[in-house]
């Protein structure tokens, strides 16, 4: 599959069998993390179904004047994916010749990082001209762990990105994946700070595995002192009518 633009040729070819990847180590402890706990919410939301892919540091590939070009987003979501057949293991993931162009590519930022920005148009090209003008990923959000500071950037009518502001919440509603994102101030498992989180939209924060058992968890306790006051008050209601010389089960 071919695209022709003013100044690009870009088609879309799955990468070779024979293709070497890079094995760049993950920068920190938290991209990992926050990763899996984007997954987990939708995950248990049930909201991951046939058709949809979601990956960490997988790379989207594009190639661009007969150049591969491959980046590999901390997060991306993408929808109408082709399965892949039992023996295949997914290495990569090439949009409109495998599936859909992803809803949304994430980038966590580091204490280093500034690659994330890079509009670079030469080979290789930087990751944001990649995710604006090659690949026209409808949002890409650019995440800061160590502040929670989140920025949400919607291709506009234009082809370019357009940063976006938050609700009265502090949420943005993001198209193709049906929810709200937001930054959350907490602890999951061993790190305690800023986390991404999905809202509904009735404005309900969808919970992670954890979340959901500590919840039943407090339900039960709250009907448990519920039947034991009940109990009570029915102790007391039958003593009060003995006093009057009234048997309750009469």
């Amino acid at each position: 599959m071919t695209v022709s633009t003013t100044d690009l040729k870009i088609t879309w070819e799955k990468l070779p069998d024979d293709f070497i990847l890079d094995e760049e180590p993950v920068e920190n402890i938290d991209q990992p993390l926050l990763a899996a706990a984007l997954r987990e919410i939708l995950e248990i939301a049930g909201l991951i179904v046939a058709g949809i892919l979601i990956a960490s540091n997988m790379g989207i590939c594009a190639t661009v004047d007969s150049k591969l070009v491959i980046k590999a987003p901390d997060w991306f979501y993408a929808r109408n994916v082709q399965p892949l057949s039992s023996q295949e293991i997914r290495r990569s993931y090439t949009p409109n010749l495998e599936g859909e162009i992803p809803a949304i590519v994430m980038e966590f930022l580091s204490a280093t990082a500034n690659e994330e920005y890079s509009q670079i148009e030469d080979y290789p090209p930087g990751k944001w001209y990649f995710y604006e003008q090659i690949l026209r990923v409808p949002n890409y959000v650019i995440f800061q762990p160590a502040t929670g500071r989140l920025e949400i950037n919607q291709l506009n009518s234009s082809g370019k990105y357009q940063s976006q502001q938050p609700d009265p919440n502090g949420r943005y509603w993001i198209p193709g994946v049906g929810l709200f994102l937001g930054v959350w101030y907490g602890t999951k498992a061993e790190r305690t700070g800023y986390w991404l989180r999905w809202w509904d939209e009735s404005g309900e924060m969808l919970l992670w595995g954890a979340e959901m058992v500590e919840r039943e968890r407090q339900e039960r306790v709250i009907a448990q002192q519920q039947a034991e006051q009940e109990r009570e008050r029915s102790s007391i209601l039958a003593a009060q009518l003995r006093a009057l010389g009234i048997e309750p089960e009469a």
